[in-house]
């Protein structure tokens, strides 16, 4: 039995932050008010510093297969660390993509060899493959692309989105914008080099109507759906009626950025669903605020900045964000905009209920110890060349942000700090599912262990 003592910590917990210490024993959290003096076989000192769950990055598209010279499982775990995410859940739009159980066993392998974290993998939906997604069970759930896709993963037609959320049992997710309203802008714009441009191309209404579309279908089937990556205000009025199946979450690059942006950033902040207003950038922080959305996540999607570069539309949409989406909220707290409580809630708890991530999102007797020390006076310049990311760039490039992780505990093993980098030998495991505890609305005290 090994056991570590953080010692004199200021402990964010489910609905307060409290001054303690926390005794892990083999990968699992012992006491959460143990004696400073409790016998331990390490000793982490922590005065000064906040003791987090660490972070559930529930979006990312970490590129292997098939497109590792953007990024691979070990430079994106690397990321994550870096950054207090100590697990993900990665889509399937690899190459080739993961829409059978054995593509998504592939990518589990390769998560096994190469990631720092702990890891999960979405299988993704086709217009013909309701048979091979009914057989999965221990995978986070569905991913639908209805809109923005290439090959096979494109689900826009009525009768087989009727077909996977009737015939499924998986918890479901979805990019949601209308396919037809993006093509009839990109035809009205053809032409055009200006990436604002890409903002009236897939526009409010796009979004707007793909997630009334789902979260119909959802009601209709009461089968659970995640919406991803809300970027409209006008979403919002959708997700307002409450359902006990829908959750939702938004993006940094969707909090953050708008399209006054664009002159400054250029393609850097290109993305699918596209950056908004001003307005949408306030409307969707108070959604978080008052629990209309639930989750944030990064939707982490490299490319090499050689690649964004192109001159529109032959630039291509995603950009890195892993390692400072934490140290973005952390920010926030001592802007003072939201509570350290409120960014663990959105991004370690409710992720693990949402996904039925079994011994996740708290820190609990009982639950993983995935933790992360979070130095909330600390200040730090976001710098490409400095970025853990292949793609080595950020869209945050040379912006200051206070409150930052400066080390990062997956299973109670410390694979990252800031003074003496990674600790290369260790490996995350893969996620465990439950999703018949009922996920995010079912579990108001937590998802629970074993």
């Amino acid at each position: 039995m090994t056991r570590t003592l953080f010692r004199n910590a200021s402990v964010v917990l489910a609905d307060t932050v409290t001054e303690s210490s926390v005794l892990i024993e083999d990968g699992k959290i012992l006491d959460v008010a143990a004696s400073a003096d409790a016998a331990a076989d390490n000793v982490v000192d922590c005065a000064g510093l906040h003791l987090m769950p660490g972070v559930i990055d529930d979006q990312v598209h970490f590129r292997e297969p098939g497109l590792t010279h953007k990024e691979d499982l070990s430079t994106a775990s690397h990321a994550c660390a870096a950054g207090g995410v100590t697990s993900f859940l990665e889509m399937p739009n690899t190459k080739p993509p993961a829409v059978t159980l054995e593509g998504v066993r592939a990518k589990e392998q390769l998560g096994a060899d190469k990631s720092l974290v702990n890891y999960g993998f979405y299988i993704g939906a086709t217009p013909d493959n309701a048979a091979e997604l009914a057989k999965a069970t221990d995978v986070p759930g569905i991913k639908i692309f209805i809109g923005s896709s290439t090959g096979n993963l494109l689900v826009d037609e009525q009768e087989a989105l009727e077909r996977i959320f009737a015939e499924t049992t998986l918890p479901i997710c979805a990019h949601c914008e209308d396919e037809q309203t993006v093509r009839a802008n990109a035809a009205r714009l053809a032409g055009t080099n200006d990436v604002a441009d890409h903002s009236r191309i897939r526009d409010v209404q796009a979004a707007v109507i793909a997630t009334r579309r789902a979260t119909d279908l959802a009601r209709r089937y009461k089968h659970r759906f995640h919406v991803l990556h809300v970027s409209t205000a006008a979403e919002l009025d959708i997700l307002a009626d409450p359902a006990p199946y829908i959750t939702a979450e938004v993006c940094l690059h969707h909090l953050f950025f708008n399209v006054d942006d664009y002159p400054r950033l250029g393609t850097r902040i290109q993305m699918n669903p596209s950056i908004k207003s001003a307005d949408d950038n306030r409307r969707l922080f108070e959604a978080l605020l008052d629990h209309t959305i639930q989750v944030i996540a990064t939707d982490h999607a490299p490319h090499t900045l050689e690649e964004k570069a192109a001159r529109y539309p032959n630039s291509p949409s995603g950009l890195p964000a892993v390692e400072n989406s934490l140290a973005l909220m952390l920010d926030q707290v001592t802007q003072g905009r939201c509570s350290i409580n409120q960014v663990a809630s959105w991004m370690c708890d409710a992720p693990a209920r949402v996904w039925g991530i079994v011994g996740k999102g708290r820190i609990e007797n009982g639950y993983d110890a995935d933790l992360v020390l979070v130095d909330l006076q600390k200040q730090k310049t976001i710098r490409d060349a400095e970025q853990h990311t292949k793609s080595k760039w950020s869209p945050w490039d040379s912006v200051t942000l206070t409150g930052w992780p400066v080390a990062t505990f997956v299973g109670g093993h410390k694979v990252y700090d800031a003074d003496n980098g990674f600790d290369e030998s260790f490996r995350g495991a893969k996620l465990r599912f439950d999703h018949s505890r009922g996920g995010y609305w079912a579990t108001a005290g937590g998802i629970g262990t074993e």
